[in-house]
Order: C-alpha cells, then sequence, then structure tokens
C-alpha cells in the first residue's frame, strides 16, 4: 500500500518597499523560505528577472533537490549493494526556456556526479547503480522534462605494505 509523506514550508515576501507591487520596479523579490526546526533560506527570483543574484532563486532550488534526491538515492543503492563511495560531488545544471509572453519551463537538468569508490569497489556496478538512482529518485520521477546523469567514477587507489 502507497504511503503519504506531507511538506510544509513557509514563505515571507520580505520585498515591500513602501508601496507593495504598485509598479513591477517598485519591489523586492526577496523572500525567506522556513521550517520548522530548520534554518531560514533567503530566496529572491532570477537577477533577469529582477532579482538579488546574492539569494537563492526558486530554478537554483529546483536543480539542487534534483541532484540531492539522486545523490541521496546512489549512496543509499550503493550501500546496499556493496560499493563503498568514499567522495561524492555534483554540478548540476538546468536549462529554462522562456517563451516570448513572459511563461516558460524547465527543459532539461543535468547532473554530473563525480564519484570515488574504494578499490575494492566494482566501478562498473557504480557506474550501473546512478540509473537504478534515477529510476527511484522521488523529484526526478516528478518532473515533466528530462533529467539526465552523466557520472564520472573514480577508483580509490589501493594501498601498498
Amino acid at each position: 500500500m502507497a504511503r503519504e509523506h506531507h511538506y510544509t514550508v513557509g514563505l515571507n515576501w520580505t520585498g515591500n518597499e513602501g508601496s507593495g507591487t504598485a509598479s513591477y520596479r517598485g519591489y523586492s523579490r526577496s523572500h525567506v523560505l522556513s521550517g520548522k526546526g530548520k534554518p531560514d533560506i533567503t530566496g529572491s527570483s532570477d537577477p533577469h528577472f529582477r532579482g538579488d543574484a546574492a539569494r537563492w532563486n526558486p530554478e537554483e532550488l529546483l536543480v539542487a533537490a534534483l541532484s540531492a534526491c539522486h545523490q541521496l538515492a546512489y549512496l543509499h543503492l550503493c550501500a546496499v549493494n556493496g560499493v563503498v563511495v568514499t567522495a561524492y560531488e555534483d554540478e548540476a545544471e538546468g536549462v529554462m526556456v522562456e517563451e516570448p509572453g513572459g511563461a516558460g519551463q524547465f527543459s532539461s537538468v543535468v547532473l554530473r556526479p563525480k564519484v570515488t569508490v574504494s578499490a575494492d569497489s566494482d566501478a562498473e556496478k557504480a557506474k550501473a547503480l546512478h540509473h537504478d538512482a534515477h529510476a527511484v529518485c522521488f523529484i526526478a520521477r516528478s518532473m515533466n522534462f528530462p533529467v539526465s546523469h552523466e557520472p564520472v567514477i573514480m577508483v580509490e587507489e589501493r594501498e601498498t605494505a
């Protein structure tokens, strides 16, 4: 039987600079995301949409969610399949297409995980598990655009005695 999980996030717009949204240029896109017992995340819109480049924007957070979900699923699968991961990093990139009328959507996200595994681990299995991680990542399964991955697997050198 399927289980439901609920997630609650608070958002507080902090961008009223005195006249609210009386004009398009008259307000800041600043906001704060919050969750019970968690540090706040300061957000804004992308600088192309009059946002603050020093704050996270929703598009970056979507790419970050995909990267983190894949990583967590992958580490789990490695742990249960005998692949010892000793380092993991990703340089994920998303592409959003803006239409002339201002609407838009993501057309793709590419994850580029660089994974280091122990000398005793099977590098081919480590690479193949990225496919399996993609298949179970909750966030990737929820997207209506392609999410691909281009993993690089590095194997630690054996220690000589």
